[in-house]
């Protein structure tokens, strides 16, 4: 383009998401790009289930290319006849948002060595997962079956079911080598049956695949079905390493990766997580009241990834870049504890009286007049600024943006900061562990 022509562009709104941001918008506005009339966001109209973003810019203006005030037009709503709100912006950025731009958010490396947010597991495939009955009746034949057989929490199982209740269970036999899982004859036999031909069958069309690339050709050699067929026998991704922090603790924290409302729980140890959930290993309640909080709530939307209009949490754009409160006092770090555990208590009491899910219990935030989920949430969000140290009249993100920086710049220097998890020693953490969380029901 030369200096002073337009170009605009339809795509997924993914394109002012995190990685396709940067190789594309990012790129654009860092060299003499500017935005000058965009959809943030839309119902696709066509046969594809997506959301599209519609951007227009000008390269290199001169003074009088381009209008003191941008436009930013947006829809509000999962539908194509959803209503739409148009804005004038003197400035729009690449992350096509309304309010603060946190895509310059630095990668805090405490918070990504910390081992605090996890991917759950993937099975790979179905016969890895049983019925109850189909489990049961495994470990009635042979009790040391229950070693290897766990209860198995999906997503939609976390927010949609009563109770939270997972509906399958899942063999999990890491770390075990083939000898070690030759013990469990009857799982294996199953395995045998079910798993082991598709793995073979896998491995040998990627083969196939591999041996028609040129020699010296570009395209990419992958072997990741070969590998899983030297492992028959595991899952495709095991996670061990969140699996053996989760053996150290009596509960985790989880969250569906794909939302529309920000809804986390404790689950018991003894579940195991899907890949569908975010996990973070974090038995106590202050953290749990962080991350329930609406600040989080708010930088997760901001730095995630979406899904038509649903939100994907993601462990390097949203968790790695999070700023924890640095220096909250025992008081405040027990008001976040004691906020959060009354809100769930709430949540388990509304629940329990209406035969309400998570879901149909946070769809009543959608409508206005009293309600006492919103209080609750209120109480803890108020508990949670007072952590942070946070002005009242402060805009959340700008907020957050400006200590995330400051962080960086700390690590970038050599110095300490406070990672994710309560500030508080070792010795103290058991005072802040209750009991509550998703158990299988008998």
């Amino acid at each position: 383009m030369q200096p002073g022509h337009r170009a605009g562009l339809v795509g997924t709104n993914t394109i002012r998401q995190n990685y396709s941001r940067e190789g594309g918008l990012d790129y654009i506005v860092a060299n003499v790009g500017v935005l000058t009339d965009v959809v943030s966001t839309q119902v696709w109209s066509g046969d594809a289930q997506v959301h599209v973003s519609i951007v227009n810019w000008i390269k290199q203006p001169q003074p009088n290319d381009v209008p003191k005030l941008k436009y930013l037009t947006l829809q509000r709503g999962d539908a194509v006849d959803c209503p739409w709100e148009s804005f004038e912006l003197p400035e729009l950025n690449a992350a096509l948002s309304l309010g603060t731009d946190v895509t310059g958010a630095k990668r805090l490396e405490t918070n990504a060595t910390s081992k605090a947010c996890y991917q759950g597991q993937t099975h790979g495939h179905e016969g890895f997962l049983l019925t109850f009955d189909e489990a049961t009746q495994m470990m009635r034949r042979n009790a040391k079956n229950a070693e290897i057989l766990f209860p198995f929490l999906i997503g939609e199982e976390l927010i949609a079911n009563k109770d939270s209740q997972p509906e399958r269970m899942v063999i999990d036999l890491q770390p075990r080598d083939v000898f070690e899982a030759g013990v469990y004859k009857e799982v294996m036999d199953h395995l045998r049956t079910t798993v082991l031909p598709d793995r073979e069958k896998a491995a040998r069309e990627e083969q196939e695949r591999n041996s028609a690339v040129p020699e010296g050709g570009k395209a990419k050699v992958n072997k990741h079905h070969s590998n899983f067929l030297k492992r028959w026998w595991l899952l495709s991704y095991g996670r061990g390493e969140l699996i053996a922090r989760l053996s150290q603790i009596p509960r985790y924290i989880a969250c569906s990766r794909v939302t529309k409302r920000p809804i986390f729980d404790f689950v018991s140890s003894q579940i195991r997580p899907n890949d569908a959930l975010a996990v973070f290993p974090l038995p106590d309640d202050y953290s749990f009241g962080i991350l329930q909080s609406g600040l989080h709530f708010e930088w997760f939307k901001a730095r995630c990834s979406t899904l038509e209009e649903r939100f994907r949490y993601t462990s390097d754009s949203v968790f790695d870049t999070f700023p924890w409160p640095q220096s909250p006092t025992i008081g405040q770090s027990e008001e976040v504890a004691s906020a959060a555990i009354a809100l769930r208590g709430l949540r388990r009491e509304i629940m329990a009286k209406l035969g309400y899910s998570l879901r149909d219990l946070y769809r009543t935030l959608e409508e206005p007049g009293a309600n006492p989920l919103r209080d609750a949430h209120d109480r803890l969000d108020s508990a949670v600024r007072a952590a942070y140290a946070m002005p009242k009249d402060a805009d959340p993100l700008a907020f957050l943006l400006a200590l995330n920086l400051s962080l960086a710049a700390k690590e970038k220097a050599g110095e300490p900061i406070t990672p994710p998890g309560i500030p508080v020693p070792k010795v103290q953490i058991a005072a802040f562990v209750t009991d509550d969380c998703i158990r299988v029901n008998a």
